[in-house]
């Protein structure tokens, strides 16, 4: 990962890491496109067909023995895999783990050469500045309010409505509304105070990854992805 971010440095004109970042992150952010794509699929049909799993849900609240197997058949005959978003992340978790660190641990601007690959070599010049910001800095609020406020769009974008708080609400119900409204709005306010306290680096990482997410999901949005019935995601 460090040799592929110095490599696009490299071709960046002025050495800017600012540019490499963004360049670096959606070239990963592409090579993982066929496997993510299969998990926004997933996350679109889900929610197209919400409506119709808050339906069986009603139908058998009191039978959740048969609840189970009806919503497995569910999901069997509308081709759903509720866990493919969940392989995704764990593929994907690694990934941004060894990025945050390069990113964070990688001393820039100064290139360590002993890591570097034989024919990778190190930029003359290598610029911390990017939009008139240094990037090198920490408590830069601005790259961090827009890494909050990506990662917002992101969870509004992909996750399904906040359930509605019912009179009589069950355990399950309280809890799935709890955390759709944590991811939604404490997510994103994370995101923001984390970024504002390390380099600007990170919190353009961040924007550029939630940036290609959100585009990402309104393209499988435009493709038209259909439920059983039609339906089709607005």
């Amino acid at each position: 990962m460090y040799n592929g971010l110095v490599l696009v440095t490299n071709i960046i004109p002025g050495g800017n890491i600012g540019v490499s970042v963004v360049v670096f992150t959606l070239i990963v952010r592409l090579l993982l496109f066929p496997i993510s794509k299969k998990s926004v699929e997933t996350q679109i049909k889900m929610k197209i067909l919400q409506p119709q799993m808050n339906d069986l849900k009603e139908k058998y609240k009191d039978k959740q023995d048969v609840y189970a197997k009806e919503l497995m058949s569910f999901y069997k005959e509308n081709k759903l895999n509720p866990f493919s978003s969940v392989l995704f992340m764990l593929i994907q978790i690694p990934i941004i783990i060894t990025l945050y660190y390069v990113f964070y641990r990688s001393n820039l601007p100064v290139i360590d050469n002993n890591i570097l690959y034989s024919f990778v070599h190190a930029p003359d010049f290598v610029s911390m500045h990017f939009l008139g910001f240094d990037i090198s800095q920490t408590k830069n609020y601005l790259f961090a309010f827009l890494a909050g406020l990506t990662t917002f769009f992101q969870t509004y974008l992909s996750m399904p409505p906040t359930p509605e708080k019912k009179d009589k609400p069950s355990f399950g119900d309280d809890l799935a509304r709890s955390m759709s409204v944590q991811m939604k709005f404490i997510l994103p306010i994370m995101i923001f105070f984390i970024a504002s306290r390390l380099s600007g680096v990170i919190a353009l990482y961040w924007i550029t990854s939630n940036m290609f997410t959100i585009g990402q999901e309104l393209y499988m949005r435009k493709i038209g992805l259909k439920g059983k019935n039609g339906q089709t995601i607005s």
